[in-house]
């Protein structure tokens, strides 16, 4: 693939994803310029668009567990939710075809799709090793938690403490005494 080709591709890309923000009927576009192009068929432009929340949903599980990481399942379904809040015609796409696959083939790579995912939710979560059959369902279970999971402001993007801090000793003693 040419540069072009990859960088028109990615173009093609970023106007599906626009595209199934705005119509939110989780159906792949493939009514969208420049797709029949750049995608074989719909498993194609189903994969990329896997990758792309794959991608999205690994940072944000890691902006949540960076400042906190005390309660991990919680910032794994945190930042599942946050990645679903900013890719929801995405995440409508995935869950429409692994629901209701086109056909065999398809069935197959959604089914591959998810049970990494799941495995990888937990792996996060510090709940399962990868490989390991639990992972299907402590995943699963993480899942189900993030898609009720209300999302704040991002965790690195929390104000910090601007009231006075005092002189290093008032620090210092205030730290001792606790």
């Amino acid at each position: 693939m040419t540069w072009k080709a990859f960088h028109n591709r990615g173009e093609t890309l970023r106007s599906v994803i626009a595209a199934s923000a705005r119509r939110r009927d989780g159906i792949l576009p493939m009514d969208v310029d420049g797709v029949s192009e750049f995608f074989r068929d719909e498993l194609d432009l189903l994969a990329a668009l896997q990758l792309k929340w794959h991608t999205r949903l690994a940072g944000h599980i890691e902006a949540e567990l960076a400042p906190q990481p005390m309660d991990l399942e919680a910032g794994v379904a945190a930042g599942w939710a946050r990645a679903a809040e900013e890719l929801s015609g995405v995440r409508m796409i995935l869950d429409h075809y692994r629901d209701h696959p086109v056909d065999d083939a398809m069935a197959q790579a959604v089914a591959r799709f998810t049970a990494k995912e799941h495995h990888y939710l937990a792996a996060m979560a510090g709940l399962a090793s990868i490989g390991r059959e639990e992972g299907q369902w402590i995943g699963a279970r993480i899942e189900e938690r993030a898609r009720t999971t209300e999302v704040g402001p991002p965790a690195l993007d929390q104000p910090e403490d601007t009231g006075p801090r005092g002189s290093l000793i008032d620090r210092l003693r205030a730290v001792v005494a606790a």
